[in-house]
């Protein structure tokens, strides 16, 4: 009999990963430059997500060669179906992290993960109109994951030329959002509560109000207006929130779901820096260094209890 593989249980969710680690890059990388931040710690952060990166594709790739039949069922779920984009976002982030260091690369890699991105958003709409199984109690905020990768293309994407274009993708993810928002909260209130596994992915409620005001300000050539305002600090009313309901978050057991605290939380800290170039004020300042403090010790401690799972085989096991 064939040994049992890890491979089987590899799970798609892995590449929130990047996702976080990308984030926080380009948080770093702005710090440098509004913050007065050493430059290598955003450069080693890029290595590290360009590694993570090709070594969990590499992972996921053997697993679809070697493992089909556990691909399917994984993007047949109700809720997992939602992280198959994630690859795509990590390539979009990636490229836009990549801008300082090669245009050339960036271009391509923001192509190839602005176009995957389409078809994933494509597909994933396609099953939720026309699925037969999925109920009110798989809606979870998990849902925004096709929805954010849509807003972020605009980021390299503007600087890259493809303003039209980006501006396809930003409509995409404003009115999805806005769709998507309205269903996840009446799940929320007048439906059984989301499971502690999935509760961490309240966090991505954050995403899209913090990512649309940064495609926002570069679609709109840096220009803070009253909607930039509005979608920043309806991001900043949602981390407070979901702060003050941190002792729901602190009793959870770690789960992969506990990534879903990265992206988000990166993108505010972004966002927040934005402000501060923009407005200035103590308060901004106060803030950006907060926020991007809490993001950084919050991805070590991720990083930290991932290894521990990877180590203990946790990771790869079969759902009960």
């Amino acid at each position: 009999m064939e040994k049992p593989s890890f491979l089987q249980h590899f799970p798609v969710t892995l590449f929130a990963m990047i996702m976080g680690l990308g984030g926080l890059t380009l948080s770093w990388h702005r710090a440098h430059v509004f913050l007065h931040m050493p430059v290598w710690i955003s450069q080693v952060l890029l290595l590290v997500s360009v590694a993570l990166f090709l070594v969990i594709s590499a992972f996921y790739l053997t697993k679809i060669l070697r493992f089909p039949e556990a691909v399917k069922v994984e993007i047949s779920h109700p809720i997992k179906i939602s992280f198959f984009p994630t690859f795509s976002i990590s390539l979009i982030l990636l490229a836009t992290a990549l801008l300082p260091v090669s245009t050339g690369l960036s271009k391509v890699v923001w192509l190839l993960g602005a176009s995957l991105h389409l078809l994933f958003s494509l597909y994933v709409i396609t099953q939720w109109m026309h699925q037969t199984r999925f109920t009110i109690q798989h809606s979870t905020p998990a849902w925004f994951i096709p929805v954010v990768g849509n807003i972020l293309v605009p980021i390299a994407g503007v600087q890259h030329g493809y303003v039209e274009a980006s501006w396809f993708f930003f409509a995409i993810g404003l009115v999805y959002w806005i769709v998507l928002k309205v269903l996840i909260f009446n799940r929320i209130i007048f439906h059984d509560p989301i499971p502690e596994k999935l509760l961490p992915t309240l966090f991505i409620l954050i995403a899209p109000p913090a990512v649309g005001f940064i495609a926002y300000m570069q679609l709109q050539g840096g220009v803070l207006d009253g909607f930039a305002r509005i979608l920043y600090f309806s991001a900043l009313f949602l981390v407070l929130l979901l702060l003050v309901q941190v002792r729901y978050f602190t009793k959870i057991p770690f789960f992969l779901s506990w990534w879903a605290y990265s992206f988000p939380l990166a993108a505010f800290s972004i966002a927040t820096q934005i402000m501060l170039e923009k407005q200035g004020g103590w308060f901004f300042l106060v803030l950006s260094y907060l926020s991007l403090g809490f993001v950084t010790l919050l991805i070590g401690l991720l990083l930290l209890r991932t290894l521990q799972g990877v180590i203990s085989g946790k990771l790869f096991q079969p759902e009960g």
